[in-house]
């Protein structure tokens, strides 16, 4: 086939780096946004933060000044023509100054107050199992063999590595020789550790660890019958067979109601609550508040996400002093490129957290407006139905923009924090052709159930009558798919003694 040439015409979409760079920022929460903050101010050293605390009022005209550094393109080609071109009048203006004088001193900075951050001490999970071990008298041996024991146990407190891994680990990796029985030994005295449970292999040795603590310091029946229960009966009990379990150690009914209440007692994850492994997940920052003043809902935004970013001045001296000098040789434009450059990405980098900001209160308002009724009662059976696409409508946004949105903030109100994926759900017809949301028929299926006799607890036959019976057209199918969703058990697992 031969070669030959052709002039065609192609129309392309093609995202700037400032969309690239607003798409990735709409994705970062609030609680994580002062560290993407910090990594941009260490890479870019034009951008700073004011220290002042006052914030800046950005008005839509301000815009226009982000909109010509897409024009230039300062790439160094070496020609006379470019250094001769150089125009810095733009940067070296500061928007903060008034008048022909400043309202701070850069020679004589004030000096800063101390100030002292309280910060949180804790003892993580292995680390209290190790601070254990240093109280047992071991040999170095055992104590390496117990050290690599309890580096095996996971956040939840479970040793699910088999014996004879742990034995390869320490002769492979730590060239420490050693056997199954001897790693046992050792599980079993690690076992004594507190918090009761810890170090088992499944959740029934797990229960049973805490029982057997438990027998060793208090004298009960009940105690002693647990024990049994778990033992012998461990599979009926997990499908909650109670009777199969009383006629085969012929307990009373009150005997089995006090066995069983202590089983339910023991902690299943004893590690779970020693120290903290993701502090991100305990701690929620909401991004937006709504408060209700007078009959008046008003949202505003979380302080954090309106950051007081500037452009450094040390950076705007140099251009200046640039401006100022007659003699200005290669080198010095090759600097004022540069810096040209850092305040253009310091720039691109403010604006992009000003759309950032605009972006997330047009789409908090518009899911405002949809749900008024619920963040006035708090209800969640007052929801309504909504979609990506109708936030996307209402605020001329793509439906991608709005997903991230949601995806990853939280918003605090009078009734709680939720995220705000929370306030979207589809739709369902009832029986007069109204559309109501699905999650306000989940609540009602949970009410359903949490006011049910626990001795007879109610069918998904019997939940589905009774959602028809209030006039939602839903079949058993879907109540089965709801009640899995709302993460409740089956009628049999649900009942009680």
């Amino acid at each position: 086939m031969a070669l030959h040439q052709s002039l065609q015409q192609k129309l392309l979409q093609k995202l700037s780096p400032q969309q690239i760079q607003l798409m990735k920022l709409l994705q970062v929460p609030t609680a994580n946004l002062e560290e993407r903050i910090k990594e941009e101010m260490e890479e870019n050293p034009a951008l700073e933060q004011s220290e002042e605390g006052h914030e800046e009022n950005y008005e839509d005209d301000q815009g226009d000044e982000f909109e010509g550094s897409d024009d230039e393109d300062y790439e160094m080609d070496g020609s006379e023509d470019e250094y001769g071109n150089i125009d810095i009048s733009e940067y070296v203006h500061d928007e903060d100054e008034v008048g022909d004088y400043r309202l701070r001193d850069e020679h004589y900075p004030e000096l800063e107050e101390g100030k002292t951050m309280p910060h949180r001490v804790e003892t993580s999970f292995h680390e209290s199992l190790l601070e254990q071990l240093g109280l047992m008298n071991l040999s170095e041996h055992e104590l390496r063999v117990a050290e690599q024991v309890i580096g095996s146990i996971d956040d939840d407190g479970y040793l699910r590595r088999e014996t004879t891994a742990i034995v390869d680990d320490l002769a492979f990796r730590q060239n420490i020789q050693t056997s199954a029985q001897e790693v046992e030994l050792l599980i079993r005295r690690i076992q004594l550790f507190d918090p009761p449970g810890i170090a088992a292999r499944n959740l029934q040795e797990c229960l049973l660890l805490q029982l057997y603590r438990k027998q060793d310091t208090v004298r009960d029946v009940a105690v002693d019958w647990a024990i049994e229960i778990l033992e012998h009966y461990f599979e009926e009990f997990t499908k909650k067979h109670y009777e199969k379990i009383q006629k085969g150690l012929n307990l009373s009914d009150e005997d089995i109601r006090d066995a069983v209440g202590q089983i339910i007692k023991l902690n299943p994850k004893p590690g779970g609550n020693v120290g903290e492994t993701n502090k991100g997940e305990t701690y929620v920052i909401p991004d937006f508040f709504i408060y209700n003043n007078n009959g008046k809902l008003e949202l505003s935004l979380n302080s954090k996400n309106a950051p007081d970013l500037r452009i450094s001045e040390g950076y705007r001296d140099m251009l200046r002093d640039y401006e100022k000098g007659s003699k200005k040789d290669k080198r010095q434009k090759e600097a004022v490129l540069f810096i040209k450059q850092k305040i253009d990405a310091a720039k691109w980098f403010i604006d992009a957290i000003k759309q950032r900001q605009n972006t997330l209160m047009l789409t908090m308002q518009a899911i405002l407006d949809h749900q008024q009724e619920f963040f006035f009662t708090g209800d969640e059976t007052t929801l309504k139905p909504m979609i990506l696409k109708d936030i996307a409508e209402v605020t001329n946004l793509d439906i991608s923009t709005v997903s991230r949105v949601a995806n990853s903030k939280f918003v605090q109100t009078e009734f709680g924090t939720y995220r705000l994926k929370f306030f979207f759900s589809e739709s369902l017809s009832t029986e007069s052709g109204e559309e109501v949301s699905t999650r306000e028929v989940k609540k009602i299926l949970s009410n359903f159930v949490e006011g049910e006799n626990k001795k007879k607890p109610l069918s998904d036959e019997k939940l589905t009558d009774m959602l028809q019976e209030k006039g939602y057209n839903i079949a058993r199918r879907t109540v089965a798919k709801y009640r899995e969703q709302l993460n409740i058990p089956v009628a049999r697992l649900r009942k009680a003694l």
